[in-house]
């Protein structure tokens, strides 16, 4: 008679210790947004490559100047700071080799670059992470160099004259076709999620 009441309480502590009804913590932060928030930001980012990659065809290799850098690659960055202002996110183009020091990688788009260097097939990833101190994710997604991107991005001294007296610090040479080019990194406040 007493053995099975002691059984019942062995089982009951036994549940307990292997965490079996344990609610889950729904405060517990997770390493992507609501699927809606990281949806958005994908169809984003993904439209933004695909702006990148149409204008990088239209470069008519003998002629490439300063209107060709206006005309193709300008626009992507005005289009990157147009999302940020109207999502109230922070988007990036970063790289390791970079043409102007303002898209240096920093430590965190760093990791996530050699993750990409490491995993040529993988386009893109989320972390969970702080951004100036506010809670939130970062979105990164590949930046792959195409064909027609080598006019400037080829050899060192291939570079057109504009990009070699307008860009002392350049490092965004050296290139191939398929060549991870650097990131689009995209940070979503935590205060965007849905309550």
């Amino acid at each position: 008679m007493i053995a099975r009441p002691l059984l019942s309480v062995f089982l009951v502590l036994a549940l307990l210790s292997a965490g079996c009804g344990d609610a889950p913590d729904a405060a517990e932060p997770t390493e992507t947004p609501p699927d809606s928030i990281r949806q958005l930001v994908e169809q984003k980012i993904a439209a933004l490559n695909e702006m990148r990659e149409s204008l990088a065809t239209t470069i008519d290799t003998p002629t490439v100047d300063e209107n060709t850098f206006k005309r193709v690659c300008a626009p992507v960055g005005k289009r990157a700071r147009q999302i940020s202002d109207e999502q109230g996110w922070t988007v990036q183009q970063l790289a390791e080799k970079y043409r102007n020091p303002a898209h240096t990688l920093d430590s965190e788009a760093q990791r996530l670059y050699e993750t990409f260097l490491t995993s040529p097939d993988q386009t893109d990833t989320w972390i969970r992470t702080t951004h100036d101190g506010t809670q939130g994710w970062r979105y990164a997604r590949r930046i792959t160099v195409q064909s027609s991107c080598l006019a400037c991005h080829g050899p060192k001294e291939q570079r057109p004259e504009f990009v070699k007296t307008g860009y002392p610090e350049d490092r965004a040479y050296g290139f191939e076709e398929g060549d991870l080019r650097g990131l689009y990194t995209v940070f979503v406040p935590e205060s965007q999620s849905p309550k």
